[in-house]
């Protein structure tokens, strides 16, 4: 990415290191503030970022490039503390609730009437800040006048880190542990003075155990529905941007704000992870930082950018490319359509055979009948890599040969010509099960002709939520019914001579909790189908661009222990025990600005042993340290999740440090049913 010098950027910037917004109720919010030097003789729309991830240290290295170069072309870039974190007043007890979003709507209110803004606030944010951007935009505050949400969902419940398909993800884990040790961590004392001691323990005492909340929540409930926009799509009223990355966990919400929305709106997709797409891992990325200037600018100042002419979804066709867990970069190239849904894009069918995958045509003959069953092995799912892929390690999926032997397998005959599809496909199955709670996951791969087979997308389906999320029901062990169970949305190219595979398994761990009991599923094969959602080429697909990645200067950071990442496979014969271990370790640095030392390491590990349905374990830690001087706290975390056929149980400890003094230790044990999970 290059770094545009702050002498090459149109303007000089006033950076307030800490504001102070009040709220009604005499809480206060941190907020950093980027702006034109002139902005109190000529005020400037306003942009916000909202979210709980320690403005002071943990995203000022992303800040540093993304908020200056925005204000230097002209706006008032403001980075706010959630309530309950950094250094804002208050605690935090869970994501999305009434209180953020109320607080998120008075923040805006206070944009709007300071001097140096010029009373319209647009919202940016990736992750939670794409959430809360779209769920404030749904209460219509006046002064809001566009969003750019990144890496978000419009559906708490179906399509988030918590459940895929009413199963409960692995990332529901990892992201409540996230969130357990930031949670925990001290406000600043240079910012908030003496009281940060008292401000700390309150945190820890009062900000809770996040995965209680979610567990106890399996269905989609009155608890997932807050917020999520989905139930009303009306109620967002300012034009919308969408952006996601196919290596991301939450691009299926772009095409569903795309569908229903009735503002003015545009999906960018590529191939990125959960990173902004100037910063987007697996490459190429782009200047998304330029993109979003012609957003704003069309939007906050009224100016003719050319960016309501674009396509309005315009996504990355992969190209097919060997398996691997890391890109640098993703061949392919761009495309666009005009409409989504895009009347160019046409289903097409396969049938499933034995073990095959035909063209279903128009005349073709009535398949004879054909049954076969599976009953997958725990190991399916160890090289499945991660529900939303951080890129921060090789999280991507493996070789899927490494997972086919314990599933159902359909091939079709190597393609004649390259397929090209843009969509979610969809398996469409009639199948029964041996118990009465199951769940199945699909696989659609590219197959090589030397017979590596890439992973170009899934679906889980929780059979139980076979007529909806909202009231889980047993199955009739034995009874025979039929469900279609959509993948994530794609662009991929299947090339001439390589075949399409799906795999079909009754299990996926550590991506999805497994069933409380082995299942042993039976597909009719002979009335179960694949529909592929087929794109044409377009000529129009070739004007496409987009300009380089540009940002203004890197944080001045001095790494004082090198970061460590990877994804280990544990397999100990002796004892049939199988562990994936997760390492995220960011090492230690110093913010050379604020003079702080940080350091920041998580470890994660999942096991399971032989075939013991009841075995499954998760386990966290995580150790945060922050130090300034004579000043040094350093928190820890523990989170082990297991369960048995009717319960999940959680254990947790969290442990506080202010320079070898303990001042803080709280250990959780609870039981929590399971729901038809």
């Amino acid at each position: 990415m290059k770094s545009v010098p702050p002498d090459s950027l149109p303007q000089k910037i006033q950076v307030v290191e800490n504001a102070w917004i009040p709220l009604a109720d005499g809480q206060r919010l941190a907020a950093r503030i980027w702006r034109p030097e002139d902005a109190g003789q000529g005020p400037v729309p306003a942009i916000l970022e909202y979210i709980p991830y320690r403005k002071r240290d943990m995203t000022r290295a992303r800040d540093a490039v993304n908020h200056p170069f925005l204000a230097a072309h002209g706006y008032a870039c403001v980075r706010v503390d959630l309530r309950g974190s950094g250094d804002s007043d208050g605690i935090l007890e869970d994501q999305y609730r009434e209180q953020e979003l109320d607080d998120g709507v008075q923040v805006i209110d206070w944009l709007a009437d300071q001097p140096w803004c010029d009373g319209n606030v647009g919202m940016m944010g990736i992750s939670w800040g794409g959430f809360n951007a779209l769920q404030i935009a749904a209460r219509r505050p006046g002064p809001l006048k566009a969003v750019i949400a990144v890496c978000f969902t419009d559906d708490l419940y179906a399509d988030n880190m918590h459940y895929m398909g009413g199963c409960l993800l692995a990332d529901n884990l990892s992201e409540s542990t996230t969130m357990f040790s930031a949670n925990s961590s001290p406000p600043d004392p240079d910012i908030v003075g003496e009281r940060w001691r008292e401000m700390w323990l309150a945190r820890l005492n009062g900000s809770g155990l996040w995965l209680d909340h979610w567990l106890r929540h399996q269905r989609r409930d009155d608890y997932w529905r807050h917020a999520s926009i989905c139930e009303d799509y009306t109620a967002i009223q300012c034009p919308v941007m969408a952006v996601g990355g196919w290596a991301d966990g939450y691009t299926n919400a772009i095409f569903r704000i795309l569908e229903h929305l009735e503002v003015p709106r545009q999906g960018l997709i590529g191939p990125w992870g959960h990173r902004y797409p100037h910063q987007g891992i697996p490459g190429p990325p782009i200047g998304f930082l330029q993109e979003a200037l012609r957003w704003w600018d069309y939007w906050l100042k009224g100016r003719q950018t050319g960016i309501m002419d674009e396509p309005v979804l315009r996504a990355w066709m992969q190209d097919s490319a060997p398996p691997t867990t890391y890109f640098h970069e993703r061949p392919g190239r761009w495309v666009g359509e005009a409409r989504w849904p895009s009347p160019r894009i046409e289903p097409r069918r396969y049938r499933l055979g034995h073990g095959q995958l035909e063209e279903d045509a128009d005349q073709s003959p009535a398949p004879l009948p054909y049954e076969v069953t599976i009953q997958s092995p725990l190991s399916v799912g160890l090289f499945a890599g991660k529900w939303c892929s951080y890129t921060a390690a090789p999280d991507l999926p493996h070789d899927q040969r490494e997972e086919d032997g314990g599933a159902l397998v359909f091939e079709s005959a190597p393609l004649t010509t390259n397929l090209e599809i843009l969509g979610a496909p969809v398996l469409e199955l009639e199948l029964a099960s041996s118990q009465p709670v199951a769940m199945v996951a699909v696989r659609l791969s590219d197959t090589a002709p030397d017979g590596k087979a890439s992973r170009v997308t899934y679906g889980l389906l929780n059979l139980n939520h076979r007529q909806g999320d909202r009231k889980p029901e047993a199955l009739t062990p034995g009874e025979f019914f039929r469900v279609r169970v959509p993948m994530n949305n794609v662009a991929q190219v299947f090339p001439e001579a390589h075949r399409l595979r799906v795999s079909v398994s009754t299990s996926y761990w550590p991506l999805a909790w497994p069933s409380p009991e082995p299942v042993r599923i039976t597909v009719r094969a002979s009335s179960s189908a694949l529909v592929l959602p087929v794109r044409p080429p377009s000529s129009a697909d070739a004007e496409i661009r987009f300009q380089p990645p540009a940002g203004a200067p890197p944080l001045a950071i001095t790494q004082l222990e090198p970061p460590h990442y990877n994804w280990l496979v544990h397999r100990d014969l002796a004892e049939d025990l199988s562990t994936l271990e997760v390492i995220n370790d960011r090492g230690t640095f110093h913010i050379d600005e604020i003079d702080m030392k940080v350091r920041h390491s998580s470890r994660e590990w999942y096991t399971y042993r032989d075939d013991d349905f009841t075995s499954p374990r998760g386990e966290t830690k995580t150790l945060r340290t922050f130090q300034r001087g004579s000043w040094s706290v350093r928190t820890q975390t523990h989170t082990i999740l297991t369960s048995d056929k009717s319960n999940f149980f959680i254990r947790a400890e969290l442990d506080a440090w202010e320079g070898e003094k303990r001042v803080f230790c709280r250990n959780w044990d609870l039981k929590i049913p399971r729901d038809f999970l």
